[in-house]
């Protein structure tokens, strides 16, 4: 358990993070529990621009919606940003088809947003986090970082691909009081998942339940989804005193999907 600062939300207060992809889902959940610890919060991420105003205005965050696929975006953002102590590799998105039918175009999108978004964020982030002798990177992966699924090649290959990354970066930052680290849910619970469920109804003539139970959760042994306020809390951690020695880690979130 968390004591002291991390009781009362103080924890972070003084340290800046920016989350990517943080606009919805697991990115937003993180953003939230880093600001209930006193940290500054940059957002970043798509949606509607009224609620990503709303949202900005919840969290007293700013907002950079840089494009994660284009290096001179991210560049730009990390110079407006200017130095943060906490980096969140968020975003990510997916596409489903069999290799050989898998679009060229899908691929590159996928690598670009999954894996090097991560690693020019993380490039241009270390030199203020050495300088400063502190600083956390926690980079979203999966329950595909470790164990794979057919028709998923560039997401499973970027979710493999983050975690040896995050492990060089540990060990490369672990004379410099930084860590990195990874977090690997599994299905978690956000509007995303649970607008699929309709489609996935009809397209297989299921009910909800058997969708949820039997596509969605089957290997999930809890058969319960990660909640993305889980993934905050564990972002938490992996920034408190508690986890100092903690870098290199994948943690797994996923109800014992990859303890099989």
């Amino acid at each position: 358990m968390l004591k002291g600062d991390a009781a009362n939300g103080s924890m972070l207060a003084g340290k800046r993070a920016l989350v990517t992809g943080s606009t919805s889902g697991i990115g937003l959940a993180v953003a939230r529990a880093l600001k209930a610890q006193g940290a500054s919060i940059v957002l970043n991420g798509l949606g509607d621009p009224d609620e990503i105003e709303r949202l900005r205005e919840e969290l007293d965050a700013d907002f950079n919606g840089a494009n994660l696929m284009d290096p001179g975006a991210i560049a730009a953002m990390m110079e407006e940003v200017g130095d943060v102590d906490v980096l969140v590799n968020n975003a990510g998105m997916q596409h489903v088809a069999p290799v050989e039918d898998f679009p060229p175009e899908k691929w590159d999108a996928i690598l670009a947003l999954n894996l090097t978004a991560a690693f020019h964020t993380t490039r241009l982030a270390v030199p203020g986090m050495k300088a400063a002798g502190w600083g956390r990177i926690i980079n979203t992966a999966s329950a595909h970082s470790l164990a794979a699924s057919p028709f998923k090649s560039a997401y499973v290959a970027t979710k493999h691909a983050i975690a040896g990354f995050t492990k060089t970066i540990g060990l490369e930052l672990a004379e410099h009081g930084v860590t990195a680290n990874c977090i690997s849910p599994g299905y978690v619970w956000t509007p995303l998942v649970e607008n699929q469920i309709p489609d996935t109804m009809a397209a297989r003539g299921m009910t909800r339940e058997e969708v949820i139970d039997d596509v969605l959760l089957a290997g999930q042994p809890t058969k319960k989804f990660v909640q993305p306020e889980d993934v905050g809390a564990m972002a938490v951690f992996l920034c408190s005193k508690a986890a100092d020695n903690i870098t290199g880690a994948n943690f797994s979130m996923d109800g014992g999907w990859t303890a099989k």
